[in-house]
């Protein structure tokens, strides 16, 4: 059984690295990095959050998040407000032009997923939706 595991598992890998690929192919039309779409992208559907919860989150080094942060400050994506349990923290949250941009991106790439998903009989579609059931299982019982 472990070596299934581990074929099943590199094949959802490769599917899932092409797939995510295809479907962002129009994300560059939002004038945002990936880099920072996707940390905007955990301040929009995670909450706002602190620069090394950020970092956390994203898995990258503090200096490293603190340029990607200042980047979307500059395009009015994201805001810094001091966090009221430490005033020498600052916690960072979208604006509601960091909100409309990834609700935008994600409205795109589901859309292509869907052009891509709409020639499924019923049966594979229905197979599919099984699967993604799984694979949010999986993902929620491993999340801290």
């Amino acid at each position: 059984m472990p070596h299934r595991a581990r074929a099943v598992a590199d094949r959802l890998h490769s599917a899932a690295i092409h797939l995510l690929r295809r479907v962002r192919r129009h994300d560059a039309a939002l004038g945002v990095g990936p880099a920072a779409l996707s940390a905007l992208s955990v301040l929009v559907f995670g909450g706002p959050r602190s620069l090394s919860r950020l970092a956390a989150a994203e898995q990258v080094r503090l200096p490293t998040m603190s340029r990607i942060v200042a980047g979307l400050e500059r395009a009015g994506l994201a805001r810094r407000e001091p966090d009221p349990a430490d005033r020498r923290a600052s916690v960072i949250h979208p604006t509601p032009r960091g909100r409309a941009t990834v609700r935008r991106g994600r409205r795109r790439r589901v859309a292509e997923l869907a052009a891509l998903l709409a020639p499924l009989d019923g049966g594979r579609l229905a197979e599919l939706e099984r699967a993604a059931a799984m694979i949010e299982a999986l993902t929620m019982e491993r999340r801290v």
